[in-house]
């Protein structure tokens, strides 16, 4: 007797690259809300969300006078928002995110406060936005000339040294995201200087128990693979031709973990600002509701790839 055809694993997102994203998004209706809105890249990032029509209005938090001034001069119309009066960096990221609770809102917006404010909001165990065991993380989605697909690069902004359980969660975190984008069992490449297993290099040691984790089901709905350089990460070649045979993930890489902040954040920043073709949307993984978390000094244009990426997750659901 013939048993069912095994069904055909989704490998591909639900969009190719950030222009199909914002076509997808198009015309929702998404509230945002934006603790320190007196900024002007992120009033900037607004006007041009607002006439791609990718938000329909929200609340600005922050010295409405400057609010007013910086919109002005990016040419944002204020009729579709709400300004709410603060000078205070830690009560704005708290009435943000108290915002959220109360349905007032559909995602966060980082303005102009610092990100441990803005974070020790989210994790408030009142607001209810971050499971209790789970942690949150960041999440960069690239598009880039050079490489075939969209790709995530983890953790480049929250978790300065994360130990072998913090990675370990670090990893859902991007596999949960990257599942709601469309892939079913996303690749993961854990990075590392080299690719062989080394005691005097303490990341190729998590990478070879992060693989294991993945085989075993500690970490659920991924291919796991590594210790990988960047070379064997991005090319099926060059990693057959440092002698690696076999693997799913070389050339096919979906997520990138690097060790720490110090190896993230300027790989993240180097993508930026060297990348040919380069775009780039940057949000916070383990919330329960989409936070946006570019660096301040991140392109325009990636704060509004940020929106619309937001936009798509805020209806999405990881599969089970």
């Amino acid at each position: 007797m013939t048993g069912q055809p095994r069904r055909q694993e989704r490998l591909n997102m639900t969009f190719k690259n950030f222009d199909e994203l914002m076509k997808l998004v198009k015309g929702k209706s998404n509230r945002i809300v934006v603790p320190g809105a007196n900024n002007p890249h992120v009033m900037e990032a607004c006007k041009i969300a607002d006439e791609n029509g990718l938000i329909s209005g929200g609340l600005l938090i922050g010295d409405t006078g400057g609010i007013k001034d910086v919109a002005r001069k990016a040419g944002l119309d204020l009729k579709k928002f709400e300004l709410i009066e603060c000078r205070d960096v830690a009560e704005m990221c708290s009435m943000a995110v108290s915002f959220i609770k109360q349905k007032k809102g559909d995602f966060l917006v980082k303005g102009l406060v610092d990100t441990s404010l803005y974070l020790k909001a989210i994790l408030n165990k009142d607001a209810g936005m971050v499971e209790p065991g789970k942690i949150l993380s960041h999440f960069v989605l690239f598009e880039t000339a050079r490489y075939h697909k969209l790709f995530a690069v983890t953790d480049s902004a929250i978790m300065i040294s994360p130990d072998l359980e913090q990675k370990r969660k670090i990893v859902q975190n991007a596999v949960n995201v990257m599942r709601m984008l469309g892939v079913e069992k996303p690749r993961v490449s854990v990075v590392c200087p080299v690719e062989k297993v080394n005691p005097k290099i303490p990341s190729t040691l998590d990478a070879a128990e992060l693989s294991k984790m993945s085989r075993d089901g500690r970490i659920g709905n991924a291919i796991v693979e590594g210790p990988y350089d960047i070379y064997i990460t991005v090319s099926r070649k060059l990693a057959d031709e440092k002698g690696i045979k076999g693997g799913q993930v070389p050339g096919e890489m979906d997520i990138m973990l690097f060790p720490d902040l110090d190896c993230a954040n300027p790989l993240y920043k180097s993508i930026t600002f060297f990348a040919e073709g380069m775009k780039s949307a940057a949000i916070v993984a383990g919330a329960n509701v989409p936070v946006i978390l570019p660096s301040r000094t991140d392109p325009v244009m990636t704060k509004v790839f940020s929106i619309a990426l937001a936009s798509f997750l805020k209806e999405q659901k990881v599969p089970v």
